[in-house]
């Protein structure tokens, strides 16, 4: 493929990444949105392989390489369960932070690569590996702590070290330090000690970073580590000299860090004060301040609920990351049809960080058939539960808690919530009386107007669409 062509296709999948990212901002052009997205990568790709740069010698390794990466991406689409989606994410961008690595070192070691550099260029491109494969091995290990917290393999609880901020001052300065040594060296042989030294540094950073931070701001670390990503990315094109993957990567780590500050403003939680050691604990734990919550619950029946939704006029249902464990967003769907066929007005309150990711509950009512203008954001509606009959929440904990508005000394205090509890009656649905997954109490669940609906949300779920049917 001549220079010209290569170019030509890297512009017009650079257009199409833009559009892709344009549709996945709204949900009924999402999908347009992602067909553009995985035709712009099929350009991209074939523009690279068959590009002036790739050798017919190289087609054998670049064909393998491409059928292991299918194979292991068609395997773990069929075996990965919408529950699993946040872990599985994280593993992506930790194979974005590897590539990045490998890359790095295999740039710097490669004669060939650095052989037309003199003076400030060569300067330039040891500095472009040197921030890559920073970027790479902070993503790479952060990116793979966050996949154990999330799968419940590392405990979610913030692991806080002694004077940890120092350490990470000492950390940064020691790469600083290495940087200056990389640059300066004449040989290959002579700075790959600075670029291991940095590199074991920045994998310990990564670590220590995800580990002081708690499972209540887990959706802010992966779009962090999502803009991480992108970043890494970009710094990869510099080395390759490869202007697509530099847009690719910028449009990813933008966007990635606006996803950031929005999911902080959500939460209440300043960017720096998440990555210095978030205020989550291990989930089920009683929160360490705060008022504690007293009086007692008032537990109800699936036949009991149905009545109450077959009397109301207006409900509004609230899921969280119980409701994606129990793979109950079909049962949830079946109940909504069968409530607006009969003439309720149904809507769904979505908190930007339910779930384990962004967009988690958004994305397992998509696939649930759930009509998109009925889920709105916690903004759209958090007015409307006063004139509300029925407000339902579904395996969430966090998004629902007033002691956020109620209570200053609680960790969440000025987290903003979806105001459940001012509807006429809200029904929590929950296993057990034991706290969300940042560790705080919540005061809902003994409040007058609350009821707890206990069990699995699935099972409880069918049983009050069967009493709704029978009566």
């Amino acid at each position: 493929m001549p220079a010209t062509l290569s170019t030509v296709s890297y512009v017009g999948a650079t257009i199409l990444f833009i559009l892709s990212l344009g549709g996945l901002s709204n949900p009924e052009t999402s999908r347009r949105g992602n067909l553009y997205g995985m035709i712009g990568m099929t350009i991209a790709v074939l523009a690279t392989v068959f590009g002036p740069q790739v050798t017919s010698a190289g087609y054998a390794w670049i064909v393998g390489a491409m059928l292991v990466g299918a194979v292991s991406g068609i395997y773990a689409s069929r075996i990965v369960r919408m529950t699993q989606m946040p872990e599985l994410v994280a593993l992506m961008h930790s194979l974005v932070g590897l590539a990045a690595v490998l890359i790095g070192f295999a740039n710097y070691i490669d004669p060939a690569a650095t052989a037309t550099f003199q003076g400030p260029e060569k300067t330039i491109h040891e500095l472009e590996i040197y921030i890559g494969v920073l970027i790479g091995a902070v993503t790479f290990s952060g990116s793979v702590i966050a996949f154990g917290k999330l799968s419940g393999k590392i405990s979610g609880k913030p692991v806080l070290l002694p004077a940890r901020h120092w350490i990470n001052l000492a950390g940064l300065l020691a790469v600083i330090y290495f940087g200056g040594v990389f640059i300066n060296t004449h040989s290959i042989a002579d700075g790959m000690t600075p670029l291991v030294v940095m590199t074991v540094i920045s994998l310990l950073f990564g670590i220590h970073m995800v580990m002081a931070i708690g499972g209540a701001d887990m959706p802010v670390v992966i779009s962090m580590l999502n803009s991480y990503s992108g970043w890494a990315a970009a710094a990869t094109g510099f080395m390759l000299n490869n202007d697509l993957l530099i847009v690719t990567g910028a449009l990813v780590g933008s966007s990635g860090a606006i996803l950031s500050y929005i999911m902080c403003r959500a939460m209440n939680r300043n960017f720096i004060s998440v990555i210095a050691g978030g205020f989550g604990t291990e989930g089920g734990a009683p929160a360490a301040k705060g008022a504690q919550p007293a009086g007692e619950v008032s537990p109800i029946t699936a036949a009991e609920t149905a009545e109450l939704l077959r009397g109301s006029k207006n409900v509004i249902i609230v899921p969280g990351y119980g409701m994606a464990v129990a793979q109950a967003q079909h049962a949830v769907y079946e109940i909504t049809k069968y409530l607006r066929d009969k003439g309720v007005n149904v809507r769904f309150g979505i908190h930007p960080v339910a779930g384990r990711m962004p967009g988690h509950m958004n994305v397992l009512l998509a696939e649930a058939k759930v009509p998109y203008d009925i889920v709105q954001e916690m903004d759209e509606l958090n007015g409307d539960f006063p004139d509300t009959d029925v407000s339902m929440v579904i395996g969430a904990n966090d998004i629902v808690n007033p002691s956020a508005q109620e209570d200053p000394n609680s960790p969440i205090a000025g987290m903003p919530v979806l105001e459940v509890w001012k509807a006429k009656t809200s029904i929590v649905m929950k296993r057990s009386m034991a706290s969300g997954y940042a560790g705080v109490d919540n005061p809902l669940f003994y409040k007058d107007n609350n009821r707890m609906l206990f069990g699995d949300a699935k099972k409880m779920l069918d049983e009050v669409f069967v009493a709704l049917k029978a009566a």
